[in-house]
């Protein structure tokens, strides 16, 4: 056999998947302002200001809300960047991520 047969029996053995991807999520809770919801998706998501206003409609109705969709490593840092903002204002903001199925 030769050396570019070889080769490429090897990579045929081993499929390349799409890392998965994850929602950063948003709770509602009874302290946290709309305004401030609405500031932490336009800047950190960088949502315009309607789609950060229709986000906030859905976390304040519904209890929850997908802030955006990364992969694991973006999702963790900005649920980060998230809760560490919400607390430095005072906020208990919850900020969730659960993989996209």
């Amino acid at each position: 056999m030769s050396e570019t047969q070889t080769t490429l029996s090897r990579q045929s053995r081993f499929k390349v998947r799409e890392p998965s991807q994850y929602h950063v999520v948003l709770h509602n809770d009874d302290v946290t302002t709309m305004d401030f919801v609405v500031m932490v998706l336009m800047t950190i998501f960088h949502k315009s200001h309607s789609d950060a206003v229709a986000i906030m409609m859905k976390i304040h109705r519904e209890g929850t809300g997908v802030a955006g969709t990364y992969y694991l490593d973006i999702a963790k840092t900005k649920a980060q960047k998230t809760k560490t903002l919400a607390r430095q204002n005072g906020f208990p903001l919850e900020v969730t991520i659960q993989e996209v199925i």
